[in-house]
């Protein structure tokens, strides 16, 4: 996905045309589409309250939305959760927003991952979804050295209307994520 290009059109012009031609769709709406983009962050482990409101504010500045708090739905003694506990943060983006994301994520943070060398194909499920995690929040460029005290990840799960793995594939590839071939 080219920053300058609005990802809409990007879709319209050259990913359902390149679908249509890999799959040999006969219509236009059985090519699939990216339907929305789930960020969650676990903050389990944390009990400071202060790192809480720290990680709810990268992420708003992350994702340009407020993160949903997520409760325990049941206490587990080994994890020392109890029933009701913020245990995480979710964040799902539809619409402009995603696609905003996705370009930043695809254009900026990808490339800025340590140890990066493409997404494995083994990260897509049997429907064609992609989950990724990543482990440092700063790769974002909203996130500045000076602010940062301590570090976080969080995992980006990009959900498809894909029926088939392949199909997904094929689709984020057309998209522009850094897809490494089998």
């Amino acid at each position: 996905m080219s920053s300058t290009a609005d990802p809409k059109e990007l879709y319209i012009k050259k990913v359902i045309p390149a679908m249509r031609a890999d799959f040999g769709y006969k219509n236009i709406m059985a090519v699939p589409k990216i339907e929305k983009v789930v960020i969650n962050c676990g903050v389990g482990r944390i009990r400071d309250e202060k790192q809480l409101e720290t990680i709810q504010k990268m992420l708003a500045l992350i994702t340009g939305q407020k993160p949903a708090p997520r409760a325990a739905k049941q206490a587990i003694a080994s994890f020392k959760t109890r029933q009701g506990m913020i245990i995480g943060y979710q964040v799902t983006l539809r619409g402009k927003r995603m696609y905003d994301f996705l370009s930043r994520f695809i254009n900026i943070a990808l490339p800025r991952e340590r140890d990066f060398r493409g997404i494995d194909e083994k990260s897509f499920d049997p429907k064609g979804n992609l989950t990724i995690g990543v482990k440092e929040h700063i790769v974002f460029p909203e996130m500045t050295g000076e602010d940062v005290r301590f570090m976080f990840g969080f995992e980006v799960t990009i959900v498809t209307s894909a029926k088939k793995r392949e199909e997904g594939i094929g689709l984020l590839k057309h998209f522009g994520f850094p897809i490494k071939s089998k």
